[in-house]
């Protein structure tokens, strides 16, 4: 493994930290190199992303080119994988593929065809699918040349869909005339919040006890706003589901790490419901692995850098709920400023960080030189900055007099924010020092993706856990 491919690896780890919103073009090419520079890599990798990531942009990257690989066993990976994504989301990786790579393969015909026959089969399966993703699923047929069946055609198609239907039924909570029908049919046929409050004319207090009953602990969190906006943080009864759902999602396996955190900022909550979301988000990024490894979070405070205090406080909280080793948090411009939060939630670092405003020049050594007289010993930096370092004692100098007086050799990780150089990296490649670097682009969806790459030993272990992840393979072919 020679350092060029080391680093391209690594560079395609670093870009999962971004979210594409939609553009999936801006990833595809970086995405394209790799699969032709090392396609075993590239495969196990998306392979472990899809388990462990959770940008959906990049898992739809991952399964285009999986599909559209010169390699069988990447293609009959791809075929397994794109039977778990929902209609909404092979739709697009059909588009990416005919878009991006030029091509549709005819086993990814088939795996489409499979994927809808499978759920024609099951009744009910299929009339969930096509309520979410109908115009998604009418997409995959039509582009793709497959003959609907029947009842599918009927559905989608032809606008008559069969009585006992969920199609049917939907019809049926349209006209209803009472609370009490509107919330019958909504419990009996587990209508999504998102259908029927586009269905059902007036929201009521019982509307909503139904609806909520019926929405799984992510969909509480995607639509606490709108769950809001439509009273339901008003009613005792109605408030006392939604909170009973939220304790739910702190353990479920189906929830998004930091969406609930994006929920937390979408609206004005109470104290108490904030306090569950940002439990959801440590409890969700506990899951990533335990960071084992002494660590100091350096945070750039100089002038202009208010996207590195607000990442700094994001990163702060992820990580030290699942620190388990010392963990020294810094902000720094010319001189450091210890951070110390009374817990480990967002809120307590949101405190702890309530005074520090930036402003003044960038000597990103001066928290590693405060750390070195007061020997505050760790094994990796964590830095949030632009890399601007422009005064003394600079952060590759103060670096190898803390390596020197305290024995230790420590990774450094730099969070590349704002209009960021390279200056730091490139002082610490110069003096061999091991040093890797994550972009972040605005998406606070991805830090939790940090975790795992902050929770190994070393970024050589964790490129062997990929490596050792067993591709899916097809039961269908002889």
């Amino acid at each position: 493994m020679n350092s060029a491919e080391r680093d391209l690896r690594l560079e395609l780890l670093n870009s999962l930290l971004t979210t594409p919103h939609r553009e999936l073009e801006k990833v595809a090419e970086f995405h394209k190199l790799i699969i032709e520079l090392d396609p075993i890599f590239y495969g196990h990798l998306a392979v472990w992303y899809q388990r462990n990531g959770d940008v959906r942009d990049h898992k739809e990257v991952f399964l285009g080119h999986l599909l559209t690989s010169n390699l069988e066993m990447h293609r009959d990976a791809g075929f397994i994988l794109l039977q778990e994504f929902p209609p909404y989301q092979v739709a697009r990786i059909i588009d990416f593929m005919k878009q991006q790579r030029g091509k549709v393969p005819r086993s990814a015909r088939t795996a489409v065809r499979l994927y809808l026959e499978a759920r024609e089969a099951k009744p009910e399966f299929f009339d969930r699918a096509a309520l979410r993703g109908r115009k998604a699923m009418k997409h995959l047929y039509a582009t793709l040349h497959i003959k609907p069946s029947n009842r599918a055609d009927a559905i989608l198609f032809k606008g008559k869909p069969p009585e006992g239907s969920l199609a049917f039924v939907m019809k049926q909570l349209a006209k209803a005339e009472t609370p009490i029908e509107q919330a019958t049919l909504i419990v009996e046929h587990k209508i999504p919040y998102t259908i029927a409050v586009g269905a059902v004319n007036q929201i009521t207090p019982t509307v909503l006890v139904a609806l909520i009953n019926s929405m799984t602990p992510q969909e509480i969190i995607n639509n606490l706003k709108s769950l809001k906006e439509r009273g339901a943080m008003e009613h005792p009864e109605v408030k006392k589901l939604i909170d009973g759902k939220l304790e739910k999602a702190a353990t479920s396996d189906r929830v998004s790490a930091f969406k609930a955190n994006v929920a937390a900022d979408a609206a004005q909550f109470d104290a108490d419901t904030i306090a569950k979301l940002e439990k959801i988000t440590n409890e969700q990024v506990k899951k990533r692995g335990q960071i084992s490894k002494k660590t100091a979070l350096l945070v750039d405070k100089s002038g202009s850098m208010e996207v590195a205090l607000e990442v700094g406080k994001q990163v702060a909280a992820l990580i030290s709920g699942v620190t388990v080793a010392d963990l020294y948090v810094y902000a720094f411009d010319t001189i450091a400023y210890p951070i110390k939060a009374n817990g480990n939630e967002l809120s307590h670092w949101e405190k702890a960080f309530q005074h520090i405003f930036p402003n003044g020049g960038t000597s990103i050594g001066a928290a590693v030189e405060t750390m070195r007289l007061k020997k505050q010993v760790v094994e990796q930096f964590i830095i949030v900055t632009d890399e601007g370092d422009n005064s003394t004692p600079y952060f590759a100098d103060a670096y190898e007099a803390y390596k020197r007086d305290l024995g230790v050799l420590p990774t450094v990780i730099i969070v590349r924010v704002g209009q960021w150089c390279d200056y730091v990296e490139r002082q610490l490649k110069e003096r061999q020092a091991p040093v890797e670097t994550f972009t972040f682009a605005g998406d606070y969806y991805s830090l939790p993706n940090l975790v795992p790459l902050l929770s190994r030993p070393s970024r050589l272990e964790l490129l062997i856990e990929i490596l050792d992840i067993p591709l899916p393979t097809r039961k269908d072919k002889k």
